[in-house]
């Protein structure tokens, strides 16, 4: 088998691979617009036998390898995917290669997540001769809320759309090394919420007066507790969180409106559709009963991040057959959210997670993403390049037999 070497070719590849992440993490870009991350790769794999395509309404690219074996009757093709962009928060590492752009800050990983990827560009670029078939590197931005997955797919960078595709986020409290993922949803939807509870200000001392839409409002958070708990299977989780109420301008003063915003997940399109009109009726009916309105907005957000069991156990061999490989299967869901999601609702796939902990840690302490301490055992990205170059050979040579 090709694999059997994949972690040792991938060490030898260390240099490359931190060196890209070290540059990539000192200089983070935000949003759908990041060039400069984009440059920093193509410059990287410019030596190397790819074509590049790039989309018109965000710096996404996709970069396709050609394999030169023996031609196969049906040739696949396969999608490999890592995302660019970084979160809008302050570093306080205190790394050499910290970011050095204020309020900015690689603490979700993609900064590995694109290294990891273009070293398995170069990985399989080495041994492209022993393979027929394509490999599609996607090099995404705007994963962090602005839908940068879905942007490419609709520039048309998928198409035609690959056989299977995979992709690897890393979990700095998890154990160094160690590859973990499950069949079905994976990550949740998430959607935002909005509420306005309108009422009639007035006098504090005379709230008879007014319409007051602070107890209103209250009553409708707990309630959307309760509908949690009360009209849905909690085997199918179902989470509301309510983090900002916005009312009142002094201390006698009753407002005339309440905002409420917060945030949905779901792991099921059934439950997720479910929850959107129930959340309107609640709120608007209880508001109702007070005498005032309610209005509710709901902003779709990344749907369910749902694995399909071939790949997983693709993956899941991929690991087991490399030296030291450890596969773990997750009891539950994460309830964050995931936009490689609308890859998979075209696509049969999965997304698994690296854990990169410093090894010989008490891992399960360490800082988590989106902390702005959050720290990474480089050692362990090699791993991560070995799994997704491991996972496009298996799925090239056997397909889903693999």
């Amino acid at each position: 088998m090709l694999h059997d070497t994949l972690r040792a070719d991938a060490r030898a590849l260390s240099d490359d691979i931190i060196t890209l992440r070290r540059a990539i993490h000192a200089e983070p870009e935000l949003g759908l617009e990041t060039p400069k991350t984009l440059a920093k790769v193509r410059a990287a794999l410019a030596d190397l036998p790819l074509e590049w395509r790039e989309g018109g309404s965000c710096t996404g690219a996709v970069a396709t390898l050609k394999g030169t074996g023996s031609a196969a009757a049906d040739p696949r093709r396969v999608l490999l995917r890592g995302d660019m962009d970084a979160l809008p928060m302050e570093e306080a590492t205190g790394l050499p290669f910290a970011s050095r752009l204020a309020g900015r800050m690689h603490a979700c990983g993609h900064d590995t997540h694109t290294a990891m990827l273009a070293g398995a560009a170069r990985l399989l670029s080495s041994k492209r001769h022993e393979f027929s078939g394509e490999v599609h590197f996607m090099f995404q931005p705007g994963e962090e809320g602005f839908h940068g997955a879905r942007h490419m797919i609709d520039d048309g960078l998928l198409d035609p759309l690959p056989d299977a595709a995979f992709a690897l986020h890393i979990m700095p409290n998890s154990r160094h090394g160690t590859l973990a993922s499950r069949s079905g949803p994976l990550m949740a939807a998430a959607d935002q919420l909005e509420i306005s509870v309108n009422g009639k200000g007035g006098h504090a001392s005379m709230p008879h007066d007014a319409a007051d839409p602070v107890p209103v409002a209250a009553e409708i958070i707990t309630a959307l507790q309760s509908l949690v708990t009360r009209h849905f299977n909690a085997a199918d989780a179902v989470v509301i969180t309510i983090t900002q109420m916005e009312a009142g301008t002094a201390h006698n003063v009753i407002a005339d409106s309440v905002k409420l915003k917060g945030t949905m997940r779901s792991l099921s399109p059934a439950n997720r559709a479910s929850l959107h009109q129930s959340v309107a009726r609640l709120a608007e009916h209880i508001a109702a009963a007070h005498g005032i309105s309610a209005e509710v907005t709901i902003t779709p957000g990344f749907p369910v991040t749902i694995n399909d069991p071939r790949a997983i156990a693709l993956g899941a061999k991929v690991v087991q057959g490399q030296p030291g490989g450890e596969f773990v299967e997750l009891p539950a869901p994460i309830m964050g959210a995931e936009d490689f999601a609308y890859v998979l609702e075209q696509v049969p796939g999965a997304m698994f997670f690296l854990g990169v902990a410093e090894e010989g840690t008490d891992w399960q302490h360490c800082c988590g993403i989106h902390s702005n301490r959050m720290m990474v055992d480089e050692s362990a990205l090699p791993i991560g390049t070995a799994f997704l170059a491991g996972c496009a050979l298996r799925f090239l040579e056997s397909g889903w037999e693999g």
